[in-house]
């Protein structure tokens, strides 16, 4: 027990302390856009449709190709826009989230990506991906979507 209070547990506190701060100082609110593969992903949708995709709860677009999701990571400015505007959650909230979902075997895990080009990239080369970048980035392959009629939001 003497040992858990002198190492473990400061150990743990430290931990602690590191996630509240990180937190406490993520990046100013990002504008976003989301991109998509031109197989499989429509045009445009709705805020609760994308949501849905986000969350792994529609699995397949309308022609049937599979939907795959490519995220920026969590400490990104967009990251945390993404996950704070789509899913109202905080970045390793919705991380926490999609760990419990592949755990429990119901859907396939996203991908997560450092920077705009790499979701592009994975966009573009698998049919039925979709993700999100930040506003105003130029696409070179794909489409962008449209949410309730805006580009960017």
């Amino acid at each position: 027990m003497n040992k858990f209070i002198q190492y473990i547990l400061p150990a743990i506190l430290f931990a602690l302390l590191s996630l509240a701060a990180a937190q406490s100082i993520q990046a100013q609110d990002q504008a976003i856009m989301v991109i998509a593969n031109d197989k499989g992903a429509p045009t445009s949708m709705t805020m609760k449709e994308l949501k849905s995709v986000m969350l792994g709860e529609k699995q397949r677009w309308a022609d049937g190709t599979k939907v795959s999701i490519a995220f920026m990571k969590a400490n990104t400015s967009v990251g945390s826009s993404t996950a704070k505007k789509i899913m109202g959650m905080t970045g390793d909230q919705l991380n926490k989230f999609w760990l419990a979902l592949v755990f429990q075997g119901k859907a396939k895990a996203p991908v997560f990506y450092g920077s705009s080009t790499d979701v592009e990239n994975y966009v573009a080369q698998n049919p039925g991906a979709i993700g999100v970048v930040e506003a105003g980035y130029t696409l070179k392959s794909g489409h962008a979507v449209t949410i309730d009629g805006k580009k960017t939001f």
